[in-house]
């Protein structure tokens, strides 16, 4: 006959030490597995962030499609490509008019800084539809964002038949981005890239085949 009967005290109190070490076994287990997956997982999330668009890539900018159908005379819509704000300006047949009235008081006239615009362009009107100015809205100063003042503005001169104006230095430039004589600005605005898909519809960041 055994001397630890199989109901003993002492068999019971081994049996309960016997489950408690699987226990302590299946939790260690447990944890350790818990551990590699999250070192898995952590491993794998610079792989994931690596296949996502980067911030340059998505600052280089897929082109731009605009209805410039809804376009009043005389008004402006603002566009975004590259981060940028581009400036599409349904302008008048008189403000067309008053493009060539101020030459001379423009720094360069004739746009003859050829990387201000395309060459299709570099015309009277900065454009390829007389009446459609296609402008990025950044000032070639210091990077602000000029406001429009379109229309004639007694508070802007006598002589102003409507452009844009920078409030951080004073930089002016007329309905089709060319800087005023005086303005801290160097040079003119710059024209993007575009062409039209459509007579209604403008694709900014692609070069036209048209010709000026």
């Amino acid at each position: 006959m055994s001397d630890n009967p199989v109901g003993s005290p002492m068999n019971q109190d081994l049996a309960n030490r016997d489950s408690q070490v699987d226990l302590e076994k299946r939790n260690f287990l447990l944890a350790t597995s818990a551990v590699g997956a999250l070192g898995a997982a952590a491993v794998a999330v610079p792989f994931v962030k690596s296949m996502t668009p980067s911030e340059r890539a998505k600052a280089a900018g897929a082109p731009v499609e605009v209805d410039i159908s809804k376009i009043e005379p005389g008004t402006m819509l603002t566009a975004e490509w590259r981060g940028q704000p581009v400036w599409i300006i349904n302008r008048t047949d008189e403000m067309t008019a008053e493009l060539a009235k101020h030459n001379d008081q423009l720094s360069d006239p004739a746009c003859e800084v050829t990387s201000q615009q395309p060459n299709y362009c570099k015309n009277a009107n900065r454009s390829i539809k007389p009446n459609v100015a296609v402008i990025v809205g950044i000032c070639t100063h210091l990077g602000c964002s000029p406001t429009a003042k379109l229309q004639a503005n007694g508070d802007m001169g006598e002589s102003w038949t409507g452009g844009f104006f920078c409030p951080c230095h004073g930089s002016k430039f007329d309905l089709a981005g060319r800087v005023f004589k005086g303005s801290p600005a160097p040079i003119n605005l710059v024209v993007p890239p575009h062409k039209y898909l459509a007579d209604n519809t403008l694709l900014i960041g692609v070069d036209t085949e048209e010709k000026a």
